[in-house]
């Protein structure tokens, strides 16, 4: 199950979107969840100890089909609180996993074979003006490790040997909502999901559902786990929903099979992505 832009206290459609994810988790023997970032608004959390952890967190995904590994991505609105504090929680939470700002995992983290998931830090990436003068104004500005971090991406997705290669990051590559494309992930990013035969791109920030088909990538935005925005269709768009929700795939043979729900549970779409050769 993947679900983004989802720390509101429990309010506007979170709860909502919580107990239908817990249905279809128990329905389908959900195995974990990936966030894509923007885990608490609207400034990311101080400490370990912040009682947003509870109110946003532990006391909504409370359905025991939930008390799965969360492998979460840091969103824009997390670095305006402590980003740190969210990867320390990892050491105080058993479901919480975030071992650095960006990490993988593979068969050993997720059960499932043949199957390995890039997690990135965007905002650093980002290159937006605005967001960095937002972070500012709260007291932080995220580390610039931008070399670093696509340097990583580039050796690890080259020396990975998984038939299915996912990137999750918090900012979209391209999208039809409010934010649009990012044009510096563009540059940096998109060649390296084609080069090394990446199935799909993952992302939130903009508050919408969406499937996009570009290059033989396949760009899906779950960002709407509180609340929804609207989302024009584009080059490559396959599917876009205004509705607060989230995705749920499964691993099939040759197939990564999505399906988008909204908080009321109701399926909107479905589609089965054949692998990826390459």
């Amino acid at each position: 199950m993947a679900i983004g832009d989802w720390g509101r206290d429990g309010l506007r459609h979170q709860s909502d979107v919580a107990a239908a994810m817990a249905r279809a988790a128990s329905e389908f023997g959900s195995r974990f969840v990936i966030s894509t970032g923007d885990n608490f608004y609207p400034a990311g959390v101080k400490s370990t100890s912040d009682p947003q952890w509870k109110t946003s967190f532990e006391d909504v995904y409370t359905a025991p089909s939930l008390q799965t590994p969360w492998f979460v991505a840091l969103g824009n609105h997390d670095y305006r609180g402590s980003a740190q504090a969210q990867v320390a929680y990892s050491r105080v939470s058993t479901r919480w996993q975030m071992p650095s700002p960006y990490f993988s995992t593979d068969a050993a983290k997720t059960g499932i074979r043949d199957l390995e998931i890039f997690y990135l830090d965007t905002t650093p990436l980002s290159g937006g003006w605005g967001e960095k003068l937002e972070d500012l104004a709260h007291g932080h500005q995220p580390p610039h490790e931008t070399r670093k971090q696509i340097a990583w991406l580039n050796e690890n997705l080259g020396r990975s040997s998984a038939a299915w290669k996912i990137v999750v990051g918090h900012h979209p590559i391209y999208s039809g909502g409010r934010h649009g494309d990012t044009p510096s992930l563009v540059e940096a990013i998109q060649p390296m999901l084609k080069a090394n035969g990446v199935q799909a791109y993952l992302n939130g920030h903009d508050h919408a559902l969406q499937h996009i088909q570009r290059d033989g990538v396949d760009y899906i935005c779950s960002g709407s786990g509180a609340s929804a925005g609207s989302a024009r269709a584009i080059e490559g768009t396959r599917f876009r929903s205004s509705r607060a929700g989230f995705a749920m795939f499964s691993l099939t043979g040759e197939s990564l099979d999505l399906e988008f729900r909204d908080f009321t549970g109701a399926a909107l779409y479905q589609a089965s992505l054949p692998r990826r050769r390459g």
